[in-house]
């Protein structure tokens, strides 16, 4: 299909920049079995999973990989702010650096206060050409990590830091309830909805939770450059599903219960960790699966997802799994009735209606 396809017209006023206070009053839109569209909020979760479902859920954890800091050559500094995406080694990550005209190859960087004990200094080792950056830390791996937290900010996506600063309040509002695996650049939004009460009374009423692992990239904030989605190559995400994960996931389906896919990181996961029958196995690898329109979900019931960018494959994911038509007709309807989009916006639950794309 056609990257443009994807598109559709989105004010800037439905951007959410902050969380709902409280969460549960956050929107929440349901699409059905039959495409039917319906309106509710975050705190009707507890009326609409029902005893026996399973939601899979992303334990990842954010760090706070935003840093500010100055680049230093013979002498002259520059500030300068740098977005850690992917660590090649704990002392080694590339970067995004903006503003990227300011560093070259050589240049030593440093981020936090000038004479604080957690200051990072680094080296711009190698510069690719799509302008991203190798720092070289000057740390041992341990420090790093300490340092890193001390002074590091959360990585908020572009289009919310086009229009405000990380703060204090991002390093509680950006990570989810689930969070124990230290290695995202990115918060898996759509855990970002759950509240100790709201997971109390599902648990009570039979709902299992099983928790699986991806550490979310940067590349889920790029645009997609191609035309055409059949040349658009995925980014790749390295996820875990254990044995004891996949075998519960299976025994709740076989008894009756839906599989409930809390984000799409923890969709794509499981749809790289199934098999052609709908059994999750054990997974332990990167994945850069694509799911667009004509592709089956065979491994979820159900997702439970935010609001996505035009034109964005997350965008394309949603349409594929409950059908483009419906989901272009959704996301019309939640542009008019005022639902907030994307990381801190409102969510939606979505029946698995890809067999209708796949046929």
């Amino acid at each position: 299909m056609l990257v443009s396809q994807f598109d559709f017209d989105l004010p800037d006023s439905a951007i959410a920049l902050r969380p709902a206070t409280p969460r549960e009053s956050a929107r929440l839109m349901t699409v059905d079995e039959n495409g039917e569209i319906g309106d509710h909020h975050v705190a009707d979760l507890t009326r609409l999973i029902r005893p026996g479902d399973i939601l899979v859920v992303n334990d990842t954890r954010v760090l706070p990989v935003q840093l500010h800091g100055q680049r230093n050559r013979e002498g002259q500094c520059v500030d300068i702010e740098a977005t850690l995406i992917k660590s090649l080694s704990p002392v080694i990550w590339q970067a995004f650096i903006k503003p990227g005209r300011r560093v070259r190859v050589g240049d030593i960087v440093s981020f936090g206060h000038e004479g604080s004990a957690s200051i990072l200094n680094a080296i711009a080792t190698a510069k690719d050409d799509d302008g991203l950056y190798t720092l070289s830390f000057d740390h041992s791996a341990e420090d790093m990590s300490t340092r890193l937290h001390k002074i590091g900010g959360m990585p908020l996506p572009p289009y919310i830091r086009s229009k405000r600063s990380e703060d204090e309040q991002d390093k509680t509002d950006y990570q989810t309830i689930f969070a124990a695996s230290e290695g995202s650049v990115a918060a898996p939004t759509a855990g970002l909805h759950f509240t100790p009460a709201i997971l109390e009374t599902l648990t009570a009423k039979g709902v299992e939770i099983a928790q699986v692992t991806l550490h979310v990239g940067a590349g889920t904030f790029l645009p997609v450059k191609v035309d055409d989605t059949r040349d658009h190559k995925m980014h790749a995400e390295y996820g875990e599903v254990t044995q004891t994960v996949a075998d519960k996931i299976n025994a709740a389906r076989a008894n009756g219960g839906r599989v409930i896919c809390v984000g799409t990181t923890a969709l794509r996961l499981i749809e790289s960790a199934c098999d052609d029958d709908g059994v999750i196995h054990p997974f332990a690898d990167e994945t850069s699966i694509f799911i667009t329109p004509g592709v089956r979900v065979r491994s979820a019931d159900i997702l439970m997802t935010n609001f996505h960018l035009p034109k964005s494959t997350l965008f394309m994911l949603v349409c594929a799994f409950s059908g483009y038509e419906t989901m272009k007709a959704a996301y019309a309807h939640a542009v008019e009735t005022g639902y907030r989009f994307f990381s801190y916006g409102d969510t939606s639950l979505l029946a698995n209606r890809s067999g209708i794309d796949a046929r």
